[in-house]
């Protein structure tokens, strides 16, 4: 181990496969009703950090904020997870595509998300790094069309790219506005249709993959990008090579494991607990086993000890605790 380091150089020496005085760990969670308000939303991160001291925060914004801007409906309705419940969609039809435009960032939730980053911002300075959530264009799309997507995608390709190219300009605007006023260190990059319950590598390779490497590469300048992979039977070697800092996916529950993913891509590797069995219906002993057990796995090198997705709402806050414990 070497001398005690900032969470920067943590995380930037675990990047680079250097050693470091500890491995880094950071869990994230929804913020539903608070996640309305740029403000709110920034002081409830702020006070999980202040309690648990995680190595960076990821900023976890309403599921809905970069689609309402196009009148999508979604109510709060309690779930566990923090997520809301959506309402009637706004693709009705394969002309519905055509009709989408680039949000202005400054604009409605948008606008209150890039606040909430920007109080963020005044508050950790270079103390603690945060990255933005960003939903990729197709799960921007899935939301707005909901069950028909993948059938339009098929049967309507041209319209839905046409859609797809008016959600990736509106993502990469409110990328230049998080860049140059809110000090994030990157982004948070959620993809949620790699994975062959959904997509063949084809499929996601043609309609997919440029729209996010066009999004990444909009975070030039920043040093701290972290790639999602979403659900099971993921496709992480289509992803592996990703210009991001680090990736994310359900590893206890889904192919590849820790130990298998470290032989198939130089990148860091983010995960080791389960975010349902695991830090909801688990306790402090299945928390700091299941820590050890990835740590194991990688030998705490290029690991960030972190749940496959977001913590629930609801989790003990022991577990919560044993998760930051397990690394020190």
């Amino acid at each position: 181990m070497t001398v005690s380091m900032t969470k920067r150089q943590r995380l930037e020496a675990t990047f680079a496969g250097a050693p470091v005085d500890r491995p880094a760990v950071a869990l994230w969670r929804h913020w539903p009703v608070d996640d309305r308000y740029g403000a709110e939303l920034a002081r409830a991160h702020l006070e999980f950090q202040r309690t648990y001291d995680f190595d960076f925060i990821k900023v976890t914004p309403s599921s809905d904020f970069m689609v309402a801007g196009y009148g999508a409906e979604s109510h709060w309705v309690g779930n566990e997870e923090g997520t809301r419940e959506w309402g009637p969609r706004i693709i009705q039809s394969a002309e519905d595509w055509l009709k989408l435009k680039p949000l202005d960032p400054g604009q409605g939730l948008f606008g209150e998300v890039i606040e909430a980053n920007k109080l963020l911002g005044q508050a950790l300075g270079e103390e603690v790094p945060f990255i933005q959530t960003i939903f990729n264009p197709l799960s921007q799309a899935k939301n707005l069309a909901g069950p028909r997507l993948l059938a339009d995608l098929r049967q309507h390709p041209d319209a839905v790219k046409a859609g797809l190219a008016a959600l990736t300009e509106s993502t990469l605007r409110f990328i230049e506005a998080l860049r140059q006023s809110t000090g994030a260190a990157g982004i948070f990059l959620a993809v949620q249709h790699a994975t062959y319950d959904l997509l063949t590598e084809v499929e996601y390779r043609d309609i997919c993959q440029p729209l996010d490497l066009q999004i990444l590469a909009a975070t030039e300048g920043m040093w701290f990008n972290l790639l999602h992979l979403h659900g099971v039977n993921v496709m992480f070697d289509l992803v592996a090579n990703y210009p991001v800092q680090a990736i994310n996916w359900h590893d206890v529950e889904t192919p590849p494991s820790l130990g298998e993913a470290m032989r198939r891509t130089d990148k860091a590797l983010c995960g080791g607990l389960r975010q349902w069995e695991t830090m909801l219906r688990g306790t402090p002993e299945t928390v700091q086993a299941e820590a050890k057990a990835a740590l194991e796995a990688t030998g705490g090198w290029r690991f960030i000890l972190g749940a496959g997705c977001v913590t629930p709402i609801i989790a003990p806050t022991c577990n919560i605790w044993a998760a930051r414990k397990a690394v020190e």
